[in-house]
């Protein structure tokens, strides 16, 4: 049975964390992270799509593609290492060479990640420094993974971590127990074409590493690539899983039983942490989620729903608590799919109660104070019966406030 634990990536055996502030842009808080596990991880990720990468993202691209293992993640906060041009590339060149003599590993076993700002360029020595008090701190405790969530941090108003524990075949009969967790950041610039900004998933399961990188790009456009904030696709976005086989589970070598539960859990932390950033937007005052179910196809559903959450005029009407109906049929209807308007139905779902707002080809009249109501919940949730068939999709984004331009209108200051 899949259950959630305390924690995020040093829920699992073997790995230990540690973060400090290493002054790159930030003063007076924690601004390094790093992930360790002695024994090595298969190792899987998925990146931008955006075709400006930055230079992380293009070493570890190489690392996981090529190569067969990984023992360490290195992450910066404050500035993104991103159209740095060569000397971006050395930079990630003199972190992982420092990394892998300051841990014992092979150069080619650190993987990095950076967010910021596009442009400046890192001092090496600041991050080797950061490197240096890392070390001397790794820990496995709960409170060594949490305080990691922290230190990658931009302008995001809270961590975000979880973690799962569940059970697989030992190898010689029986069970035992395995735990997967993860941390994430992202707050703006956010939006689907992988969109996890940073994201770092660690396991004690023992799997093959082709299996891994399936299950990591299965989970993906379900979660991370179903949530938006602003409608911009990050130069820096890396989602990274370790797996290090301490567990003691027979290890998943083929598709089965064993390798579903292990991508249940896996789809379940990917998608706490994706709804909570979305909920956490820049300037965020609610979480907006938009379901699409009975719809011809589930492409379709999905681009309809991530139609809803990524209009300006929808997170708009829900951060001024509008109950304008328009908004949601204006961007269900150029999102593309065709659909027969006077067939779909439209709703405003609270905890406790649900506003229909248009059906028949027609909005309907509802109680404007109810609808004020369920438009106040922290989560504000739409839904659509298409009336087509029994595909469906959720995608989930947030509020667009004042403070939104604010933070961004000063962002490199």
């Amino acid at each position: 049975m899949l259950r959630k634990i305390k924690g995020g990536v040093t829920a699992a055996k073997g790995f230990t964390a540690a973060c400090c502030a290493a002054g790159i842009k930030y003063r007076g808080r924690t601004d390094m992270a790093m992930l360790f596990s002695d024994r090595p991880c298969a190792a899987a990720g998925t990146f931008t799509t955006n075709r400006v990468k930055a230079a992380p993202v293009v070493w570890d691209m190489d690392i996981v593609y090529n190569e067969k293992a990984a023992q360490a993640v290195v992450v910066n906060a404050g500035i993104a290492n991103a159209a740095t041009g060569p000397e971006g590339m050395r930079l990630c060149e003199g972190t992982a060479a420092f990394t892998a003599e300051a841990l014992g590993i092979p150069v080619r076993r650190v993987l990095l990640g950076s967010t910021g700002v596009i442009g400046p360029q890192i001092p090496l020595d600041r991050i080797t420094a950061g490197v240096a008090m890392m070390k001397e701190t790794l820990s496995a405790s709960e409170e060594a993974g949490t305080a990691a969530s922290r230190a990658i941090m931009t302008t995001d108003t809270v961590n975000k971590e979880f973690a799962v524990a569940f059970e697989l075949p030992a190898p010689e009969g029986g069970e035992v127990t395995v735990r997967l967790g993860g941390m994430s950041k992202g707050s703006g610039m956010i939006h689907p074409n992988m969109c996890t900004m940073l994201g770092y998933l660690t396991t004690d399961c023992a799997i093959d590493q082709a299996l891994l990188q399936k299950a990591l790009s299965s989970v993906v456009p379900d979660t991370f690539n179903m949530i938006t904030v602003d409608g911009d696709t990050s130069t820096n976005d890396t989602l990274l899983l370790l797996a290090n086989g301490e567990a003691g589970n027979a290890p998943i070598t083929a598709e089965g039983p064993a390798y579903e539960a292990f991508r249940e859990a896996l789809f379940s932390v990917c998608r706490d942490l994706a709804v909570t950033m979305a909920g956490d937007g820049e300037g965020a005052t609610h979480l907006v989620e938009m379901r699409v179910y009975n719809a011809d196809t589930v492409e379709n559903a999905k681009t309809l729903a991530k139609s809803v959450v990524g209009s300006s005029l929808v997170k708009a009407m829900v951060y001024g608590r509008d109950a304008n109906c328009g908004r949601i049929l204006c961007a269900l209807g150029y999102a593309g799919p065709d659909f027969d308007p006077a067939k779909i139905e439209v709703f405003l779902d609270g905890e406790k109660e649900r506003v229909t707002f248009y059906t028949d080809g027609c909005v309907q009249p509802f109680d404007e104070d109810r609808a004020l109501a369920i438009l106040s919940e922290k989560a504000v949730r739409f839904s659509c019966d298409m009336h087509m068939g029994s595909a469906e999709a959720t995608a989930w984004g947030c509020d667009l406030t004042y403070d939104y331009v604010k933070i961004n209108g000063d962002y490199r200051s």
